[in-house]
Protein backbone atom coordinates (compact mmCIF):
# COMPACT_ATOMS: atom_id res chain seq x y z
CA UNK A 1 0.00 0.00 0.00
CA UNK A 2 1.23 3.34 -1.26
CA UNK A 3 2.13 5.68 1.74
CA UNK A 4 0.11 8.54 2.09
CA UNK A 5 1.92 11.72 2.83
CA UNK A 6 0.69 15.05 4.32
CA UNK A 7 1.92 18.50 2.67
CA UNK A 8 1.90 20.78 5.13
CA UNK A 9 2.19 20.76 9.00
CA UNK A 10 -0.05 22.51 11.76
CA UNK A 11 3.07 24.04 13.02
CA UNK A 12 6.10 25.39 13.04
CA UNK A 13 8.59 22.55 12.69
CA UNK A 14 11.68 24.76 13.40
CA UNK A 15 9.87 26.03 16.86
CA UNK A 16 11.61 23.29 19.03
CA UNK A 17 11.71 23.77 22.48
CA UNK A 18 13.41 22.55 25.10
CA UNK A 19 12.51 18.73 26.16
CA UNK A 20 9.82 18.22 26.74
CA UNK A 21 8.83 20.99 24.99
CA UNK A 22 5.21 20.87 26.40
CA UNK A 23 2.58 23.54 25.34
CA UNK A 24 -1.50 23.98 26.39
CA UNK A 25 -3.81 22.99 23.60
CA UNK A 26 -6.98 23.94 23.61
CA UNK A 27 -9.63 20.97 24.80
CA UNK A 28 -11.56 21.16 21.58
CA UNK A 29 -8.36 20.40 19.33
CA UNK A 30 -7.04 17.03 20.64
CA UNK A 31 -8.67 15.31 17.42
CA UNK A 32 -7.84 16.24 13.93
CA UNK A 33 -8.29 15.53 10.07
CA UNK A 34 -5.60 16.38 7.64
CA UNK A 35 -5.28 15.72 4.06
CA UNK A 36 -3.99 12.41 4.26
CA UNK A 37 -7.14 10.98 6.22
CA UNK A 38 -8.69 8.47 3.85
CA UNK A 39 -4.77 7.02 3.05
CA UNK A 40 -3.95 6.64 6.54
CA UNK A 41 -7.63 5.03 8.06
CA UNK A 42 -7.40 2.43 5.30
CA UNK A 43 -3.72 1.27 6.02
CA UNK A 44 -5.14 1.50 9.91
CA UNK A 45 -7.90 -0.99 9.00
CA UNK A 46 -5.71 -2.98 7.05
CA UNK A 47 -2.80 -3.58 10.30
CA UNK A 48 -6.00 -3.91 12.65
CA UNK A 49 -7.39 -7.14 10.46
CA UNK A 50 -4.12 -8.29 9.76
CA UNK A 51 -1.52 -7.68 12.48
CA UNK A 52 -3.83 -7.10 15.45
CA UNK A 53 -1.41 -8.61 17.82
CA UNK A 54 1.61 -6.27 16.80
CA UNK A 55 -0.82 -3.11 17.05
CA UNK A 56 -3.06 -3.82 19.95
CA UNK A 57 -2.73 -4.42 23.96
CA UNK A 58 -4.65 -3.74 26.35
CA UNK A 59 -4.49 -5.20 30.05
CA UNK A 60 -7.86 -5.90 31.80
CA UNK A 61 -7.20 -3.17 34.31
CA UNK A 62 -7.23 -0.35 31.81
CA UNK A 63 -10.54 -1.67 30.22
CA UNK A 64 -12.56 0.99 32.17
CA UNK A 65 -10.35 3.56 30.53
CA UNK A 66 -10.72 2.64 27.07
CA UNK A 67 -14.08 2.44 27.46
CA UNK A 68 -14.02 5.84 28.55
CA UNK A 69 -11.52 7.38 25.77
CA UNK A 70 -13.61 5.61 23.59
CA UNK A 71 -16.72 7.40 24.55
CA UNK A 72 -15.01 10.39 24.25
CA UNK A 73 -13.81 9.65 20.66
CA UNK A 74 -17.40 9.09 19.74
CA UNK A 75 -18.31 12.63 21.31
CA UNK A 76 -16.16 14.45 19.82
CA UNK A 77 -15.80 13.50 16.40
CA UNK A 78 -19.31 11.82 15.99
CA UNK A 79 -21.85 12.96 18.07
CA UNK A 80 -25.07 11.09 18.71
CA UNK A 81 -23.33 7.97 17.49
CA UNK A 82 -25.87 5.03 17.85
CA UNK A 83 -24.50 1.02 16.76
CA UNK A 84 -22.18 2.00 13.82
CA UNK A 85 -20.79 5.38 12.62
CA UNK A 86 -19.51 6.54 9.10
CA UNK A 87 -16.43 7.85 8.66
CA UNK A 88 -15.60 10.57 6.35
CA UNK A 89 -14.24 8.59 4.16
CA UNK A 90 -17.34 6.85 3.81
CA UNK A 91 -16.48 3.70 5.56
CA UNK A 92 -18.84 2.29 8.32
CA UNK A 93 -17.76 1.19 11.55
CA UNK A 94 -19.15 -0.79 13.99
CA UNK A 95 -19.26 0.50 17.86
CA UNK A 96 -18.02 -2.64 20.05
CA UNK A 97 -17.57 -2.07 23.45
CA UNK A 98 -16.08 -5.45 23.77
CA UNK A 99 -13.00 -3.87 21.76
CA UNK A 100 -12.53 -0.29 22.59
CA UNK A 101 -8.94 -0.19 21.37
CA UNK A 102 -9.75 -2.02 18.15
CA UNK A 103 -12.79 0.40 17.84
CA UNK A 104 -10.92 3.47 18.72
CA UNK A 105 -8.18 2.40 16.32
CA UNK A 106 -10.48 2.45 12.98
CA UNK A 107 -12.21 5.70 13.88
CA UNK A 108 -9.76 8.19 13.99
CA UNK A 109 -6.39 8.89 12.54
CA UNK A 110 -4.85 8.97 15.92
CA UNK A 111 -2.92 6.36 17.95
CA UNK A 112 -3.45 6.37 21.54
CA UNK A 113 -1.62 4.91 24.32
CA UNK A 114 -3.21 4.85 27.95
CA UNK A 115 -0.88 5.21 31.25
CA UNK A 116 -1.72 4.51 34.37
CA UNK A 117 -0.43 5.76 37.60
CA UNK A 118 1.19 2.90 39.67
CA UNK A 119 3.21 3.38 42.94
CA UNK A 120 5.58 6.53 41.28
CA UNK A 121 5.78 6.05 37.72
CA UNK A 122 2.80 5.85 34.98
CA UNK A 123 3.06 2.66 33.15
CA UNK A 124 1.77 2.05 29.98
CA UNK A 125 -1.56 -0.77 30.79
CA UNK A 126 -3.11 0.22 26.71
CA UNK A 127 -2.83 0.97 23.74
CA UNK A 128 -3.20 1.13 19.74
CA UNK A 129 -0.21 2.05 17.89
CA UNK A 130 -0.71 1.53 14.31
CA UNK A 131 2.11 3.84 13.43
CA UNK A 132 5.14 3.26 15.56
CA UNK A 133 7.95 5.33 14.93
CA UNK A 134 10.92 3.00 15.34
CA UNK A 135 10.08 1.13 18.48
CA UNK A 136 7.27 -1.42 18.91
CA UNK A 137 4.40 -1.50 21.53
CA UNK A 138 5.12 -4.91 22.97
CA UNK A 139 8.35 -4.01 24.56
CA UNK A 140 6.77 -1.16 25.77
CA UNK A 141 3.33 -2.57 26.73
CA UNK A 142 2.99 -2.84 30.87
CA UNK A 143 6.24 -1.09 31.35
CA UNK A 144 6.62 2.55 33.28
CA UNK A 145 8.07 5.63 32.09
CA UNK A 146 11.60 5.41 31.93
CA UNK A 147 11.85 1.56 31.02
CA UNK A 148 9.60 2.95 28.10
CA UNK A 149 12.20 5.51 26.66
CA UNK A 150 14.79 2.98 26.61
CA UNK A 151 17.06 3.30 24.56
CA UNK A 152 16.66 6.96 24.24
CA UNK A 153 19.53 9.17 25.26
CA UNK A 154 18.53 12.43 26.32
CA UNK A 155 15.90 10.59 28.42
CA UNK A 156 18.24 10.75 31.83
CA UNK A 157 16.73 10.67 35.56
CA UNK A 158 16.24 14.50 35.44
CA UNK A 159 13.78 14.61 32.06
CA UNK A 160 11.92 11.39 33.61
CA UNK A 161 11.40 13.13 37.06
CA UNK A 162 10.18 16.36 34.82
CA UNK A 163 7.48 14.05 32.50
CA UNK A 164 6.47 12.09 35.77
CA UNK A 165 5.76 15.89 37.20
CA UNK A 166 3.97 16.73 33.85
CA UNK A 167 1.85 13.55 33.94
CA UNK A 168 1.05 14.12 37.66
CA UNK A 169 -0.54 17.49 36.74
CA UNK A 170 -2.55 17.32 33.82
CA UNK A 171 -5.93 17.98 34.90
CA UNK A 172 -8.87 17.12 33.12
CA UNK A 173 -9.96 19.20 30.19
CA UNK A 174 -6.50 21.09 29.85
CA UNK A 175 -4.86 18.80 27.35
CA UNK A 176 -1.13 19.45 27.03
CA UNK A 177 0.49 18.58 23.57
CA UNK A 178 4.26 19.05 22.12
CA UNK A 179 6.04 17.64 18.59
CA UNK A 180 9.00 16.25 17.36
CA UNK A 181 10.67 16.45 13.99
CA UNK A 182 12.51 13.49 12.44
CA UNK A 183 14.01 12.46 9.28
CA UNK A 184 13.67 9.02 7.93
CA UNK A 185 14.88 8.13 4.56
CA UNK A 186 11.68 5.17 4.48
CA UNK A 187 8.00 7.04 4.19
CA UNK A 188 6.65 4.10 5.66
CA UNK A 189 4.04 5.12 8.76
CA UNK A 190 4.31 1.62 10.44
CA UNK A 191 8.21 1.45 11.07
CA UNK A 192 8.49 -1.20 14.48
CA UNK A 193 12.09 -1.49 15.45
CA UNK A 194 12.95 -3.67 18.85
CA UNK A 195 15.20 -2.25 21.69
CA UNK A 196 18.25 -4.29 20.71
CA UNK A 197 18.48 -4.01 16.87
CA UNK A 198 20.68 -2.20 15.43
CA UNK A 199 20.54 1.52 15.14
CA UNK A 200 20.97 2.82 11.52
CA UNK A 201 24.24 4.92 10.85
CA UNK A 202 23.81 8.19 9.17
CA UNK A 203 23.52 8.16 5.93
CA UNK A 204 25.49 10.25 3.91
CA UNK A 205 22.12 10.93 2.18
CA UNK A 206 20.36 13.45 3.55
CA UNK A 207 17.06 12.08 4.77
CA UNK A 208 13.80 12.18 1.81
CA UNK A 209 10.65 12.55 4.08
CA UNK A 210 10.11 14.71 7.23
CA UNK A 211 8.17 12.68 9.99
CA UNK A 212 6.77 14.50 13.02
CA UNK A 213 4.29 13.83 15.75
CA UNK A 214 1.57 15.59 17.33
CA UNK A 215 1.66 14.53 21.30
CA UNK A 216 -0.98 15.37 22.90
CA UNK A 217 -1.70 14.49 26.82
CA UNK A 218 -5.27 14.34 28.54
CA UNK A 219 -6.14 13.49 31.70
CA UNK A 220 -9.66 11.15 31.22
CA UNK A 221 -12.22 12.44 34.16
CA UNK A 222 -13.94 9.54 34.98
CA UNK A 223 -11.06 6.77 35.53
CA UNK A 224 -7.86 9.88 35.98
CA UNK A 225 -6.01 7.93 32.96
CA UNK A 226 -4.02 9.52 31.12
CA UNK A 227 -4.29 9.09 27.13
CA UNK A 228 -1.04 9.97 25.12
CA UNK A 229 -2.43 10.29 21.36
CA UNK A 230 0.09 10.52 18.21
CA UNK A 231 -1.11 12.11 15.12
CA UNK A 232 1.59 11.24 12.52
CA UNK A 233 2.71 13.27 9.69
CA UNK A 234 5.03 12.39 6.72
CA UNK A 235 6.27 15.07 4.40
CA UNK A 236 8.44 14.75 1.66
CA UNK A 237 11.59 16.94 1.45
CA UNK A 238 10.42 18.52 -1.41
CA UNK A 239 7.22 19.85 0.49
CA UNK A 240 9.09 20.12 4.20
CA UNK A 241 9.90 23.47 5.25
CA UNK A 242 13.00 24.78 3.89
CA UNK A 243 16.18 23.76 5.77
CA UNK A 244 14.13 21.96 8.28
CA UNK A 245 15.74 18.24 7.36
CA UNK A 246 18.92 19.94 6.86
CA UNK A 247 19.53 20.10 10.45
Amino acid sequence: MTTPLQKTLPYDPVAQRALPGIQPLPPEEWLIIDEAYAGQMALRDALLADHRDKVLALDESAREAALEMLDMVLHQSYPGAGDSVTRPDGVTVIIDRDDPLGTIGRLIQEDVNILQKQGDEHVLTGGVMCFPASWTLSEKFMRPMVRIHKPVTDYDENIAKRVQRLFDGIRPGKPLWRFNVLGYHDPALHQPRTEDAPRNKKSAEPAGYLRSERQVMMRLPRTGAVAFIIHTYVIARKDAPPGVLDT
